[in-house]
C-alpha cells in the first residue's frame, strides 16, 4: 500500500501531465450530464456521445424528453446497450425531475439516488462533476488503478471509495475521479497495461508490470 509520500508524488505526476481533467462525455448543463451518465452503463462514452450529440439538439430539458416519450428517444440510443431499460429510466426520470425538484437536477446524493437508474456510482459522477463536490465514483477502471498500483485497495466498490476519499490529499480530491478513470482506461488497462510508458510505474505497486523481461498481468 502506498505511503503518503508515494500518494502526493502520484496525484502531482497526474496533475502534471493533465492539469485540467474532464469526462469524455458530452454534455452542457446538469441535467445532460446526467442522460449521458445513466446512459453510459456498460457503455462507452464514443456510444454514448454519438447518440446524444443529435438528442440534445432536438431535446434536452426533462419536459422536451418526456414529450418526445420512449419511442422518439429510441432511435437516438437503439445502438447503446440495454437502450430499452434506459429509455424507459429516462422518461421516469424527466417525470420525476418535473414533479419533484422544478425541473433541476438535485445536488444530494440521497435525491439523485431515489431517480431510476441512478446508483451510488451514477450519483458521484454527477455530484462531482456537475456541482463540484469532492466524491469519488469507483467504476472498473478505478477500482482496478486503486488496487493494482496499491493506491487504496479493496475487495468491493465501497471500500475503494471510502479509502480513496480517506487517502487521497485533500488538493488532489475534486480532479481524482478524472485521472484515476483516464489512467486505467488509456494507460493501467485490464489485459495489457501499458507499464512502460506509464509516468506513475516508479511509485505503483504492481508485482507483474509489462515490459522488457516483465510479465503480462490482468486485474
Amino acid at each position: 500500500m502506498m505511503n503518503l509520500e508515494k500518494r502526493q508524488a502520484f496525484f502531482e505526476l497526474l496533475r502534471e501531465n493533465n492539469p485540467h481533467p474532464e469526462t469524455e462525455l458530452e454534455y452542457s448543463s446538469p441535467f445532460e450530464l446526467l442522460i449521458a451518465v445513466l446512459l453510459s452503463a456498460q457503455a462507452t462514452d464514443i456510444s454514448v456521445n454519438k447518440g446524444t450529440r443529435q438528442l440534445f439538439k432536438l431535446a434536452n430539458t426533462p419536459q422536451a424528453l418526456l414529450d418526445l416519450g420512449e419511442q422518439g428517444v429510441k432511435p437516438f440510443i437503439q445502438h447503446i446497450g440495454l437502450f430499452n431499460s434506459k429509455g424507459k429510466h429516462i422518461q421516469e426520470t424527466c417525470r420525476l425531475l418535473l414533479e419533484k425538484h422544478g425541473g433541476e437536477v438535485p445536488q444530494n446524493r440521497e435525491e439523485l439516488e431515489l431517480l431510476p437508474g441512478v446508483g451510488r456510482k451514477t450519483a458521484n459522477v454527477i455530484l462531482n462533476t456537475a456541482f463540484g463536490q469532492p466524491t469519488m465514483a469507483v467504476d472498473t477502471h478505478i477500482f482496478r488503478v486503486s488496487n493494482r498500483t496499491g493506491l487504496a485497495p479493496g475487495k468491493d466498490v465501497l471500500k475503494v471509495e471510502k479509502q480513496l476519499l480517506k487517502r487521497i490529499p485533500k488538493e488532489f480530491l475534486m480532479d481524482a475521479h478524472h485521472w484515476l478513470i483516464l489512467h486505467g482506461r488509456y494507460t493501467c488497462k485490464a489485459r495489457s497495461p501499458d507499464c512502460e510508458q506509464c509516468i506513475v510505474e516508479p511509485l505503483c505497486g504492481f508485482k507483474q508490470k509489462t515490459g522488457k523481461g516483465k510479465v503480462r498481468g490482468n486485474i
